[in-house]
């Protein structure tokens, strides 16, 4: 049952198919499990598996739908991020000494898609402390990209992008603040929604160690990945629903509707690179016959503007901002090294690296001052959403590059003959992160050497069905999601 013919049927679809009868969960479930057992030797994308509990969720939404009752996922078999905490599995975010860390509870989250009637068949890999454009840990070891295993899947959502793109599930849960949901839906070809910040409660998207709280956070997110835009919607609104636990838990925000319901209504920015990371030919031209194809289908293409904010400095503000986040947890030892280095850096050292390492060690008042900077162009963005509907732009320089486990501080990205500081991609996913903006990731079509090439498609503050609404669209008129090649 490896190869079902239903394996990479869209989470909407399925939901048909079992609403009529015509397919049961049980199959469904033992479908995947069976594929995964086969293919994912060499890709190592689903890391823990629970399969046993996945079976018994299954044959209870069977009889759930049997009694006339279910939800809107009910019998939907799908994967969880391994950061996600899933009661009784493994959550270690691939810190070797937190191998044994077990949650007790599910994070809010993964209750929810459970009370929707889910099957989770398991978690997908994750790189360390999630810190990676790959996916690769000292636990679980390396996730392959199912167009070609020789190259990454993304990170740090990568095991959650290979899974779907493999026929593992119809859906995952995944995480972003630094491009981890759209990175790898690039690299695979499948979709992902980083939705706008605050939207969507990460209870239990917790660290190894620590207590399962609400929390306020800054950058991060968490999101749906899907084969589909149609099922980004409906995870997204499975999910949105207040933490009732947080401050403020009791208000329930109503996400306005798609700006628009026809492809060709829509107001499009297409911004082709940022000013500080070039995009490479083989992205380019992707991105090109993409925004033909849009203009073929009547949509109105503007290519500069001089509403949209200055990228260059946003970007300074974003690696401060994400570095000063993610430094707040690194060990002393760790904190100290980058604190000399900051000391050293010339005052006038304006680089994407100079100011990572400055934020690792940020101040409360500069990141105050920070913020404020981030104020200004959120306020920038509101200007420009009054006259566009919806920004286009690539989501990574390149497509999926080779498995590269160098030290960090050591790795290039070469673009076109160039060699880059491997970090500096994270400008392009930071043009949605910084002011919080929802972004959705869709696939744009194949490069000359057959990888998935993504688009990302940012849209005003809680604009989220509007992004979503736009890829369903484009996905009628352009086509969508592509199976890769995995051998028969």
């Amino acid at each position: 049952m490896a190869d079902s013919g239903l394996e990479h049927r869209s989470a909407t679809e399925l939901v048909e198919e079992l609403a009529e009868g015509r397919v049961s969960s049980v199959e469904l479930t033992e479908a995947a499990i069976a594929r995964i057992e086969r293919y994912d030797g060499e890709l190592n994308a689903v890391c823990v598996r629970d399969f046993d509990r996945a079976l018994d969720a299954a044959r209870a939404a069977d009889a759930a739908r049997a009694r006339g009752e279910g939800g809107p996922l009910t019998g939907v078999p799908m994967t969880v991020k391994e950061s996600f905490h899933v009661a009784g599995l493994a959550s270690t975010w691939g810190f070797t000494d937190a191998a044994e860390h077990r949650p007790r509870a599910d994070a809010l989250a993964v209750a929810r898609v459970k009370a929707a009637g889910a099957v989770v068949l398991g978690a997908t890999n994750v790189p360390l402390g999630l810190g990676d454009f790959q996916t690769y840990n000292d636990i679980y070891g390396t996730t392959a990209n199912p167009w070609d295993p020789q190259r990454t899947p993304g990170g740090s959502s990568g095991g959650s992008a290979a899974a779907l793109a493999a026929g593992y599930g119809a859906l995952s849960l995944g995480s972003d603040i630094g491009g981890s949901l759209r990175n790898p839906a690039h690299y695979c070809g499948v979709y992902a929604h980083k939705p706008t910040l605050g939207l969507l409660p990460s209870r239990g998207h917790t660290p190894p160690g620590l207590p399962a709280m609400p929390a306020d956070q800054q950058l991060a997110v968490i999101g749906p990945m899907a084969r589909s835009a149609t099922d980004l919607a409906l995870l997204l609104d499975v999910l949105a629903e207040p933490d009732e636990l947080a401050l403020g838990g009791a208000y329930r925000l109503a996400l306005p509707a798609s700006r628009h319901d026809a492809l060709r209504d829509f107001r499009v920015l297409v911004v082709e690179e940022h000013p500080l990371m070039p995009t490479s030919a083989a992205v380019r031209a992707v991105v090109d016959r993409f925004v033909a194809g849009l203009a073929g289908a009547g949509v109105a293409i503007t290519r500069e503007s001089p509403l949209l904010p200055d990228q260059e400095a946003a970007a300074r503000v974003y690696m401060r901002m994400l570095m000063s986040e993610l430094g707040s947890s690194f060990p002393d030892a760790v904190v100290e090294k980058a604190r000399a280095a900051a000391a050293k850096l010339a005052d006038d050292d304006r680089s994407l690296a100079a100011e990572r390492a400055r934020g690792t060690v940020l101040s409360h008042r500069d990141w105050m001052a920070a913020d404020a900077e981030r104020g200004v162009v959120r306020q920038r963005w509101r200007e420009l959403f009054a006259e566009f509907d919806v920004v286009v732009l690539p989501v990574m320089p390149t497509p999926a590059f080779p498995h590269d486990h160098s030290p960090v501080p050591t790795r290039k990205v070469g673009i076109d003959g160039t060699e880059f500081d491997y970090l500096d991609q994270l400008a392009l996913p930071g043009v949605a992160t910084l002011p919080g903006l929802p972004s959705t990731a869709l696939p744009a079509g194949l490069s000359e050497d057959g990888l998935p090439v993504g688009v990302q498609v940012i849209g005003p503050m809680y604009g989220d069905r509007t992004t979503i609404r736009f890829a369903e669209l484009v996905a009628r008129e352009l086509g969508g999601f592509t199976p890769p090649p995995l051998p028969s």
